[in-house]
Order: C-alpha cells, then structure tokens, then sequence
C-alpha cells in the first residue's frame, strides 16, 4: 500500500495479495494499526500529497492524480478533513521554513503511540499473563444447526430463542450440546444492521437432519485456535477481538487462518447475577510462515 498508494487499489486487491478473505484482512489490518485498510491508504496518499505540495510545481489537479484519488473533490475533502486548511492554503504559506510537513508526521505519529505497547511486549510478566490467559487448542471439525439473525450483534436473543425451541423438542440440551456463536462480518465496515450472525448448536454424530424452515445444517471446519476467555456484558465483547487480533497475535507466532472465528457461549447472560455473558472465542490460527 505505501509502495502503491497512487494506485486504485480496492479492498479485494488488497485482501487477495494479503491472502485473507475481506473479513479477516480488515479486521486483523484494523486492530493492528488502528486504521481500517482504506483509511490507512488514504492516509498515506494525503502525506505524498503534502510532500508535492512542498516541493513541486505541479498543479493541485495534477497531484490529486498522481496520489491516486478519484476525484479534486475528493482530494480537497479529505484534506481538508484531516488537516483543517485546503491543499491550495498549505502551498500559498508553505515556504522553505515552514513546518507544515514536520508537523503533518508528528501528528501521525502521535496518533500511534498507543502501537508502542505492541513493539514491547516482549517483557516477560506480560508474557507470562498472555500465556496464562490465552491457550492455543485443537479443535475436531462439528456439524452444527443454527439460525440467522441479520441486524445488530446487540439483538441475537432471537435468533438464541428459536434455536432454543427447536433443539429442547429435539432433547438436544446444554449438558450434552455446546451452543456457538458466529459472527460473520466486520462491524467496522458492514452497517449495524446488516451484520450477520449464526446462532448455532453442535449435532451428535448420526443426527439426522431435515429440512427446516428457519433452522439449517453446516459443518464447521476444526484445526487449531487461540482461546480467550471473555466475562462481561456484550456490548464490551469487542473488546475480546481487540485483545486477541491487536495485543497478542501480532507478537506471538502466529497468524490468522481463514476459517471463522467461533464463540463458544458458557452462560445465559439472563442468568447471570450481573447480566453478564461468558464465552471463549476462538479465533484460528496457524504458525507464521
């Protein structure tokens, strides 16, 4: 992307060369750099941009082009957005002494400090706290049924209710069962109420499965997975995909498989005394190459 940045470079080109599907590329980019990918490439066009401003002659249509936006429009939106003056107002004050340059870099650089964390997480008691927390486990291959539920990851309790109903007339219960949550896209980048999510319960070997009018059958791939515990009130689950894809993986040996994350529901938060869920997401992986 910074060797490319002039290109017209789509989130499927950039997933494809990154070997992910879209989902995980975005999602792992994200919690890595705290960017989401189009953000982080428009970025970098915006910093090439300022550099021309600087030192070039070239007019302001001609840079836009060779930073790779769609439009002039475009190009003076977001910089204006992100800079607080237009493109033409930074080359009008831009002399050989101004510091509108250093100061563009310090402001990226300031923005991620935070990444700092993960630079040095080579201490050994956060190591020690990460390997006590997270377990890498192997997972057999399921055959699940499930509902889906497309809207807000906040509003799965009725797709859990239906799925509920079928598998208690079919004596399928948590003491025997293992009920898993999927959550299929990237909030980040599918609106809220688009979101697709599976409610799903394990099948025992030999189940024999029929055509259901809201609930379905698929198997789920097995292989192995980076467990993290989760105890809190859903609206903070975010937070277990942001400790597992942006703290520990990026420094663990390991990297993102293609295979969907699984939530593996421990609790009815409805009877929990404080209202809250407990779950292990297992997130795939696979030793880095």
């Amino acid at each position: 992307m910074e060797e490319n940045a002039g290109q017209k470079l789509s989130l499927e080109h950039l997933a494809h060369a990154a070997n992910f599907s879209k989902y995980h590329f975005s999602r792992i980019f994200a919690a890595v750099t705290g960017e989401t990918p189009m953000a982080f490439l428009n970025r970098k066009r915006l910093e090439k941009s300022v550099r021309l401003l600087a030192e070039t002659n070239m007019t302001v249509l001609a840079i836009a082009n060779e930073c790779g936006f769609e439009s002039l429009s475009a190009y003076h939106a977001l910089f204006k957005k992100r800079y607080g003056t237009t493109p033409t107002g930074v080359r009008k004050h831009q002399g050989k002494h101004s510091n509108f340059s250093e100061a563009a870099s310090k402001k990226q650089e300031e923005t991620t400090s935070g990444k700092a964390y993960n630079q040095h997480r080579k201490h050994s008691l956060l190591e020690r706290a990460w390997n006590q927390m997270i377990k890498i486990k192997e997972l057999p291959a399921l055959n699940v049924a499930y509902v889906r539920h497309v809207g807000s990851y906040l509003d799965t309790g009725s797709a859990w209710d239906k799925l509920g109903r079928w598998a208690a007339e079919r004596g399928l219960t948590p003491q025997n069962q293992q009920f898993i949550g999927i959550s299929l896209d990237d909030g980040g980048r599918v609106d809220e109420y688009s979101c697709r999510y599976d409610a799903c319960i394990t099948l025992s070997a030999g189940f024999m499965a029929e055509d259901e009018t809201e609930v379905r059958f698929k198997p789920l791939p097995g292989g192995m997975f980076a467990v993290y515990p989760f105890y809190d009130t859903i609206d903070q689950f975010v937070l277990a995909y942001q400790n597992v894809f942006g703290l520990w993986l990026p420094n663990s040996g390991y990297e993102a498989d293609d295979r969907p994350c699984l939530e593996f529901c421990l609790n009815d938060p409805a009877q929990d005394a404080e209202g809250k869920c407990r779950v292990d997401l297992y997130v795939p992986i696979k030793k880095s190459s």
